[in-house]
Formats: structure tokens, sequence, C-alpha cells
């Protein structure tokens, strides 16, 4: 089986892969100070859980957590006695990386780019809702242009919270109407009107930028929250980033 394990700022997502299909996929919390045998504890509750066999014969990871590495990499060699793929934006997959520097794009959005060229006909944008919500590029000629970063819609809402006494916490829920008649109806329609505004803006510019005809692909946690909002986006894929990460094992194991 393969193990896939994207490494967010947030949460760190894990996927286990059987040839056919992804047997279960789990989150928890990234955090960069725990150690291998905690993760390999973490797993194997979720393996027994899950009534899924732990033994694993592959392990691919894309990180924008480096201090978390360290961790995936010797449990990996321990518990699993595998050399693990690490998917970075220099890594050789077969798509032209047109930003600068090639490295400094997120392993992650490399890896959206690769399962989205799989699965749909380029020219495609890629919004992936995260601690960031990152915008991916693809050219009609297969080509990684580059994107745009927002602040994710949770760090947006905590921090405008944060800094105004008597504003309450709110669920991530449209209202029905824009026009809100309480706080917590406008507070809501501000962060998920507002956000589906910046998204479809955002998109809109760089579908121009890519000639038109593009397809806007929604991955991530809340991606699912904004699909009914957003009148941009196309799909809601929610393992695409995993995707991605098992081709590139397969690309990257057979160099």
């Amino acid at each position: 089986m393969l193990l896939a394990i994207d490494i967010g700022n947030t949460h760190t997502v894990f996927g286990v892969w059987d040839g056919e299909k992804w047997r279960a996929v789990w989150r928890r919390g990234t955090n960069p100070a725990v150690t291998e045998d905690q993760v390999a504890v973490w797993l194997k509750g979720a393996f027994d859980l899950s009534e899924i066999e732990y033994p694993v014969q592959r392990v691919v990871c894309a990180s924008v957590v480096p201090p978390a590495n360290d961790a995936i990499e010797r449990m990996s060699r321990r518990w699993f006695g595998v050399e693990p793929i690490f998917v970075t934006g220099s890594s050789n997959l077969g798509i032209e990386v047109r930003y600068n520097p090639p490295s400094a794009v997120g392993a992650d959005r490399i890896a959206n780019a690769l399962a989205a060229l799989a699965k749909w006909k380029p020219p495609i944008i890629v919004v992936d809702f995260g601690t960031a919500t990152t915008f991916d590029a693809i050219s009609q000629d297969r080509a990684y242009e580059g994107g745009a970063i927002l602040p994710g819609v949770t760090v947006s809402s905590q921090a405008l919270i944060h800094r105004a006494a008597q504003l309450p916490q709110v669920a991530y829920k449209a209202p029905e109407k824009a026009i809100g008649t309480s706080t917590v109806e406008s507070l809501q329609s501000g962060i998920m009107y507002g956000y589906a505004g910046a998204i479809d803006h955002l998109a809109h510019k760089m579908g121009i930028e890519l000639g038109g005809g593009e397809t806007v692909v929604a991955t991530g946690g809340l991606g699912r929250l904004f699909v009914d909002l957003c009148d941009s986006i196309d799909v809601y894929d929610a393992d695409l980033t995993l995707d991605g990460l098992r081709i590139a094992y397969g690309i990257l194991a057979a160099q």
C-alpha cells in the first residue's frame, strides 16, 4: 500500500491507497515537535479503526512545514522500512514550472496541478482552501504558470474577531440574505459572500490571462462550503492533492 502525506500549516492529511482506491483519509493537527514514534502510534490506531492492515510499502509526502519532515522520514524508515519520497517544486514531474524560482512553489500546489492535469483538459485553475487559499494556474500548454495566495477564510475571520471585542465567533454558514439583520448574520454575510466574491474575481482575472475556457477546481477542507456560493467553481475534488502525490510517486520512483 501507498501512504500519501500532505503536511500543511494547520493540518496534516494521511491517505492510504491500495492500488485502486483511497481506503481511508485521515487528518490531524500539524505539530513539528511530534516524534516519529508518536506519529506511528497515532497511525496504527487510525489503521485499526479503519480495519486496514498496517504494513505500508511506499510513502510519499508533500510538506510546507520543513521542521515536520524529520518525523515523517524517521517514521517511514523505522516503522515501515522504506525511504519516503518528498515532492518539491523542483521535482521532475514532466510539468514546466514557470514560477520564479520553481523551488519556491509549495509541494502541495505542484501535486494539485499534476492531479488536475490527469483529470481535466487545460487551462485549469485550482483553488485550494486551507490555512491560505491558493490559486494555481495551468496553461493550455500544460505549464504551471503561477497563481495567487489569499489569506484563508479561517485566518481572515479569526483575525477580525480577535481585533474587535464585540464581534462573536460565528459558524461558516451563508445567511439567506446578504443584508444581515443581526451581528451574526452580518458577519456571516461578509465572511461567506465576501470571500466567495474574492474567489470569483481572482478566478475570472486568471481565466482571462489564461485565454479563457478554463476549468476551475476547488479542493481543501473548506472548499465544499464555497462550491455553491462561487459562480466560478466548476467542481470540488476533496482528494486532489493526495491524487497528485500518488501520481508523483509513480513518476519519481521510476526515475
